[in-house]
């Protein structure tokens, strides 16, 4: 089966996969637009989301507290297997059911979070390590609506920065979300 969250998972996980694919050793160690993160500390955040996101998908508690380092051998081929696993387990209608035990949200916005984090993540990696990257354009809508909404507890959190301004209304809207979780659009490694 497929729901409309494993579908847009299902879309998203290729670029976020490609991404990842794409960083070379030398590159662990760059900046990203997450300031408190190098490269090799986002792919681990994104691999530990990853995984923790099936355990979600199966209301099952998930292990956040654990920081192990994912990026031994073979790490960009479990990735991808686990980004599978990842779609598979928000495949069955009965993950977006009723609210998370582990998150006290509605399980379709913990699916939604997860799609957020796997797009806007691999943009992060993509432009620290001068890769492109084109998200979903089906999946934008439904995560800049979900961003406006978390936007405020975010940054109450610390999980988002103050949101960057963006110089037209008519910016595209990768550039919008981006805006929204307080990345620059433009960010680069030398800037």
């Amino acid at each position: 089966m497929a729901t409309k969250t494993s579908d847009l998972l299902a879309a998203a996980a290729p670029h976020a996969v490609a991404v990842v694919r794409g960083i070379s050793d030398d590159q662990l160690d760059l900046p990203t637009p997450c300031s408190d993160y190098a490269v090799r500390d986002l792919l681990n955040h994104l691999y530990d989301v990853v995984v923790n996101f099936q355990a979600l998908a199966g209301r099952r508690q998930p292990e956040w507290a654990a920081k192990p380092d994912h990026l031994a051998e073979g790490w960009r081929d479990r990735f991808e297997t686990e980004t599978a696993k990842l779609v598979e387990a928000w495949s069955d209608p009965a993950a977006l059911d009723g609210v998370s035990p582990g998150m006290g949200l509605p399980q379709e916005t913990v699916g939604t979070m997860v799609l957020l984090d796997l797009t806007v993540h691999a943009w992060d990696l993509a432009a620290a390590t001068g890769q492109p990257y084109r998200p979903v354009p089906e999946a934008l809508p439904p995560l800049y609506a979900l961003t406006e909404q978390m936007g405020p507890t975010a940054r109450e959190r610390g999980v988002f920065a103050e949101p960057v301004g963006t110089s037209s209304s008519d910016a595209p809207e990768i550039d919008r979300l981006l805006a929204l979780t307080g990345r620059d659009p433009g960010w680069s490694a030398g800037s």
